[in-house]
C-alpha cells in the first residue's frame, strides 16, 4: 500500500449555505506535517462533530473510492470526500476499530467510521447522499494519531489488522450508540473506540 494523496482545505461557504466549511479539501504537493490534533495547515470547523485527538485523520481507501466512481458515474478527485488521506490498495470494508496504518514515522489507529451529514450532502450536490453513504456500508475512517511525523504522497503505508474481535466499521455506520444492548455496550466498550462514540455509549438513558 502506499499514500495516493495528502488532502488539505481551507474555509469555504457551500453553495446556498451561511455557513462556512473545510470539507473543501484538495490534494498538496510535497511533505505535510501530521500531529495530534491531525494534519497541519488543515481546517476544522464544526468542532462539535469533527476533529479532535480521536478523529485526527480522516482517510478512504482507494479501491472503495474506485468503486464510488463506478456507482456515481462520476470522477472522485482527491479530497472531494473531505477526506485527508488516500491510500492505494485499501478496501473500506475491511478497517475495524484498532487497526493501525504506518507511515514512515507517522503511526495511526483507526477510531470510529465516518459519518456523513448534511454538509456533504451539499458538497455532492446531492440530497440523498447522507442515506446512500450509509446504505453502502463502505464507511470512511477516522484516526487518532499515535506518532507524528511527516507525510507526503507515494510513501509506503504499512495496515496492521487488529487482532482477536473485530468491530468492523461497515457494521457500526448508521448504528443509534444510545441504543446498544447492554451485551453489545460492554463490546464496544473493549475497543479503542472514538471519545464522542464513547460517551454516547455511556450516557445514561
Amino acid at each position: 500500500m502506499k499514500i495516493l494523496s495528502v488532502c488539505l482545505g481551507q474555509p469555504q461557504t457551500l453553495p446556498g449555505k451561511s455557513y462556512r466549511t473545510g470539507i473543501f479539501k484538495s490534494a498538496r504537493i510535497g511533505p505535510v506535517m501530521v500531529d495530534e490534533h491531525g494534519l497541519v495547515g488543515d481546517a476544522v470547523l464544526n468542532r462539535k462533530y469533527h476533529g479532535g485527538p480521536d478523529q485526527a485523520i480522516y482517510l478512504e481507501g482507494a479501491l472503495t473510492l474506485q468503486w464510488w466512481e463506478a456507482q456515481l458515474n462520476r470522477q472522485i478527485t482527491p479530497g472531494l470526500f473531505g477526506e485527508n488521506l488516500v491510500i492505494d490498495g485499501l478496501d473500506n470494508r475491511d478497517l475495524a476499530v484498532g487497526d493501525r496504518l504506518s507511515i514512515g514515522d507517522v503511526l495511526l489507529e483507526v477510531t470510529a467510521p465516518r459519518t456523513p451529514c448534511a454538509t456533504f450532502s451539499a458538497r455532492m450536490e446531492d440530497s440523498g447522499f447522507v442515506k446512500r453513504y450509509t446504505k453502502a456500508a463502505r464507511p470512511g475512517a477516522y484516526c487518532r494519531v499515535l506518532q507524528s511525523g511527516l507525510v507526503e504522497a507515494g510513501m509506503i503505508a504499512e495496515w496492521t489488522a487488529s487482532e482477536g474481535d473485530r468491530l468492523m466499521l461497515a457494521q457500526m455506520i448508521g448504528k443509534s450508540f444510545k441504543s446498544l444492548d447492554p451485551q453489545q455496550r460492554a463490546r464496544y466498550l473493549t475497543f479503542p473506540i472514538a471519545a464522542r462514540i464513547r460517551a454516547e455509549i455511556t450516557a445514561t438513558p
